[in-house]
């Protein structure tokens, strides 16, 4: 089969289409024949050499895909080969096939797009495990989510309005601060020309006459640690997902103590298979009939063959994408380049 490799890190051009074997399946996995896989800003990490597969994982970046099953496990139940599904990896789907865990599928009605598809569960899983699991969001609160026109930020938009949560997302244009607003957002800030953590308790107040998020989902690390507890409310809960602002960080821990404020901080691609089954599960129950009756939509940027992985990446570093970044994996050679401003796009 053809797969994306990686025999060297470095910059885009690092990503080699190459001939491969077909992944063995366990008794307890199901090969899918990929449709479409998602572009994610750790599979960038990966080809850099910054974010290495866990243990016993394959070398093939690509941590969601769409497709169908084409071969069960010998312990396998409740699927079918032929069926649609989206699945959540720990690698592989930069390929056309790949072996996935099936506590890890989604499954994908025929009324449903298989290539958007593609866009849903490493967001949702993301959204769901952290906002939901680990920053413990109720009813009525405030949301901080950093980046709000990415695949996360799109997602938690829609996600909080679902849970009857109120969401404030960060943006660094005009363009992307319409979209969130018309996607939903309570507020926008662009961070380019504003204060988040001033805005934020401008815009986040609470019956007592607090003010602050109650939850913020931030994906840049270090260099928003210090702004980020100052945006909190007293009891707010931060919960570091991603470290484009760098690893290392000074904190007063009194300005903790003092305010009864938390940080946690986790990924999602090392985890294990067990862990990854309890979230696809909760997906599957909580957020998954809101993605088949449209109230939750796949946002997408960007389709692009996978021959042309090297053109997705760069076009996800480039900054200005709002949604998902995908790549087209099977009928590659008839695939198109789908632009923002094509017919579907964003959708």
């Amino acid at each position: 089969m053809r797969a994306i490799t990686i025999p060297t890190p470095g910059d885009p051009e690092a990503l080699q289409l190459t001939d491969v074997p077909t992944p063995e399946i366990g008794p307890d996995e199901v090969l899918v024949r990929v449709h479409a896989a998602g572009v994610n800003r750790a599979d960038l990490l990966q080809r850099q050499g910054f974010y290495n597969p866990p243990p016993g994982a394959t070398e093939i970046p690509g941590l969601e895909v769409s497709g169908t099953i084409v071969k069960l496990g010998a312990d396998v139940k409740n699927w079918s080969v032929g069926d649609r599904v989206a699945a959540l990896l720990s690698g592989g789907g930069y390929a056309e096939e790949v072996a996935v865990p099936a506590g890890q599928l989604l499954a994908v009605p025929d009324t449903f797009d298989l290539t958007a598809a593609a866009a849903l569960p490493e967001v949702l899983a993301t959204v769901y495990s952290n906002v939901v699991g680990r920053g413990r969001v109720r009813i009525g609160e405030w949301l901080l989510v950093h980046g709000g026109g990415s695949g996360i930020g799109t997602a938690a938009i829609q996600v909080a309005n679902l849970l009857g949560v109120k969401i404030v997302v960060t943006v660094g244009s005009a363009e992307k601060a319409e979209f969130c607003r018309e996607l939903g957002a309570d507020a926008v800030i662009n961070y380019r020309e504003e204060d988040f953590v001033a805005r934020v308790h401008e815009i986040c107040t609470h019956p007592d006459g607090a003010t602050g998020a109650d939850v913020i989902l931030d994906i840049i690390g270090a260099k928003y640690l210090e702004r980020n507890i100052a945006a909190l409310a007293t009891d707010g809960r931060l919960v570091v997902i991603g470290m484009q602002g760098g690893t290392t960080a000074e904190l007063d821990l009194s300005t903790l103590m003092q305010g009864r404020k938390t940080i946690t901080a986790t990924t999602l691609r090392a985890r294990p298979p067990s862990q990854k089954a309890e979230i696809i599960s909760d997906v599957g129950e909580q957020l998954w009939p809101a993605v088949i009756s449209g109230d939750i939509r796949p946002i997408i940027d960007t389709t692009v063959p996978l021959a042309d992985a090297a053109k997705a990446h760069r076009i996800l570093e480039d900054g200005k994408t709002i949604g998902k970044v995908l790549l087209r994996v099977d009928d590659d050679d008839s695939a198109h380049d789908d632009s923002a401003h094509d017919e579907g796009a964003r959708s």
